[in-house]
């Protein structure tokens, strides 16, 4: 039987569907971060929430604590970098039944880890204990990022036009998303046997992607779209930063998918659709570049594929 994200308990259209009802009230929420232009100045603070999701089950089966926090990170600086937002500061929410003091530690010097990566500063938390509410030995996190950006440089993806090309940066493994699927497919022995690949923190890009936007927006934008692949990966996040009558072409040939995903697909007899929309297969993060400029930038970038392109036509993303 085929398992799909939402048998796994996860429902990426309702998801979408709750985004579409705010934005009917809050039109300039959607994007990567949000958007705080700053009176009087020529820069905005541009913000990100999110929690490293239920890897942290992993973590607790493992009893290894120490890497859920770059996960917390990533996951809100690797959407910030994606307007072409600097990390300024990050803020953590640890909550949990009881505290224990040695787990708690570990998880914070991941969080250090990951800011030290991003270059942003850790300025504060907050710890909460409630009984009764998370199961003894466990806690869920949360994180709060802030950056800043010039207002003339921002890269929302208005610009993307036919003719440009797609690269894909390598991931670490599947991040910090699909892991109810994941758990769903693999047994707890598979996830012990895989948990170097499962457990491996996510990719933080902040530094090479800032350098390459220096070097390739610095007289004119070239880098003119970036997407962090997470929950609804090509199909969702690529589309999220799309203009209207465009649409990008992936090709899945065009990169080695690691065998992690491959076996989570086999196991789970999992659709091509639904394992693209679900997992990131390998491709952490997407840049949409100028075709003049896109062999230097992957030539700049460690690591990148050209892995499709842009054409004309009805808004979204077509996997070949």
């Amino acid at each position: 039987m085929s398992i799909a994200y939402k048998k796994a308990g996860v429902n990426i259209d309702a998801g979408n569907e709750l985004i579409k009802r705010i934005k009917k009230k809050l039109p300039k929420i959607g994007g990567f971060g949000g958007l705080f232009p700053i009176n009087g100045s020529k820069y905005s603070l541009v913000s990100s929430a999110d929690g490293a999701g239920t890897k942290l089950k992993l973590a607790f089966l493992l009893n290894k604590h120490d890497t859920v926090g770059i996960d917390l990170v990533a996951m809100n600086v690797n959407d910030l970098i994606c307007v072409g937002a600097k990390p300024l500061f990050f803020l953590d929410y640890f909550a949990c039944a009881k505290l224990d003091v040695n787990q708690a530690e570990q998880v914070i010097k991941g969080i250090s880890k990951g800011c030290k990566l991003s270059n942003a500063e850790l300025v504060g938390g907050e710890t909460a204990e409630m009984p009764g509410f998370y199961k003894d030995g466990e806690y869920d996190l949360a994180g709060f990022a802030v950056g800043i950006v010039e207002k003339n440089k921002e890269i929302n993806g208005t610009k993307i036009k036919p003719g440009d090309f797609v690269i894909g940066l390598p991931s670490s493994g599947p991040h910090s998303n699909g892991y109810s699927l994941i758990r769903k497919v693999l047994s707890d022995v598979q996830i012990k046997e895989y948990s170097k690949q499962l457990l491996a923190p996510t990719k933080i890009y902040a530094k090479e992607i800032l350098s390459a936007i220096s070097k390739f927006n610095s007289k004119k934008q070239n880098i003119v779209g970036i997407a962090h692949i997470t929950g609804g990966s090509f199909y969702d996040k690529i589309a999220r930063i799309l203009p209207p009558n465009i649409k990008v072409v992936i090709e899945k040939s065009s990169w080695k998918v690691p065998k992690i995903f491959e076996l989570i697909q086999k196991q789970g007899a999992i659709s091509d659709e639904d394992i693209y929309r679900t997992l990131n297969m390998g491709i952490g993060m997407v840049l949409i570049v100028r075709p003049e400029v896109v062999l230097n930038v992957k030539k700049f970038l460690k690591g990148a594929k050209i892995i499709g392109y842009v054409k004309k036509g009805n808004k979204g993303v077509e996997l070949i």
